[in-house]
């Protein structure tokens, strides 16, 4: 018989929990939010997959901070608008589904922030254009003909893991199962990790521990403050030579392992 319809438990320090399959929703963007809140159009989504017998759903690429969204239009959990927006319509969601297991997907978008909603092309929009200066680990721009991204410096990168805690203790108030955060195609922790897009020369660029050192201070932080199935997306390979790519993605997951990983969502790509 298949493993599949057979339960999974998850483990974590609280517990964990037991998945009655194993089949798992992945997160899918939407670009429906108002600054950064959920609304009807994620009610029904929510709701739809909730009850497609999957035992648990993943809420899309949810931003920790406004610059970290990969589109204007994109989900949020920065602050009590955003975390009572996702409470409310997530809660009514769940009524009709209550025995379906939520996963969120925190995410920064890093240099891909600040583009336009993929029906427009999906390309970098201007501050004048209604976008924002994204941040980067290095002032490398995503596309040739893109402006460059704002190298971020210790105040940035001090932010960044504190918001990213922030949103996971709010993930907790409003009752989500698990937490995923987003270290793969090309957003902000895949940055760091990839040789292509992290250039920098101080304490988090260069040789492979200084690249993984800012996403395992984020995953350590989160994980200090969140008790709850916490895992990480990765993508195995930046399939570009002299990029981040399956030897190292084993070794970093070892890492995260060590700091209380419970599970590793990996992608074939960046």
């Amino acid at each position: 018989m298949s493993l599949l319809f057979t339960p999974l438990t998850l483990p974590a320090p609280n517990g964990g929990i037991t998945l009655s399959n194993r089949i798992v929703v992945a997160p899918m963007c939407q670009y429906q939010a108002i600054d950064g809140c959920a609304n009807d159009w994620h009610l029904m989504h929510w709701g739809n997959l909730l009850n497609s017998g999957a035992a648990m759903f993943t809420i899309e690429a949810t931003a920790v901070l406004p610059e970290g969204r990969i589109t204007p239009n994109c989900l949020g959990l920065w602050d009590d608008a955003t975390e009572a927006a996702l409470e409310n319509h997530l809660r009514r969601a769940r009524a009709l589904a209550p025995s379906t297991a939520v996963c969120i997907q925190l995410a920064h978008a890093g240099r891909k922030a600040s583009s336009a909603v993929p029906w427009h092309g999906g390309q970098l929009l201007s501050p004048q254009s209604g976008g924002w200066t994204p941040l980067g680990p290095s002032p490398v721009a995503h596309l040739p003909q893109e402006a460059p991204p704002h190298a971020m410096n210790s105040v940035d990168l001090r932010a960044t893991v504190d918001a990213f805690v922030q949103s996971a203790q709010r993930a907790a108030r409003i009752g989500v199962d698990a937490i995923e955060l987003h270290s793969a195609h090309g957003y902000l922790l895949h940055q760091f990790l990839s040789p292509i897009a992290n250039q920098r020369n101080d304490a988090y660029g260069g040789e492979f521990e200084r690249r993984i050192r800012f996403p395992l201070e984020v995953f350590n932080a989160v994980r200090g403050a969140y008790s709850g199935v916490l895992g990480v997306r990765l993508s195995a390979s930046d399939w570009v030579e002299g990029g981040w790519d399956i030897a190292q993605s084993t070794l970093f997951a070892q890492s995260l392992k060590s700091l209380g990983c419970d599970f590793i969502h990996v992608s074939s790509g960046g």
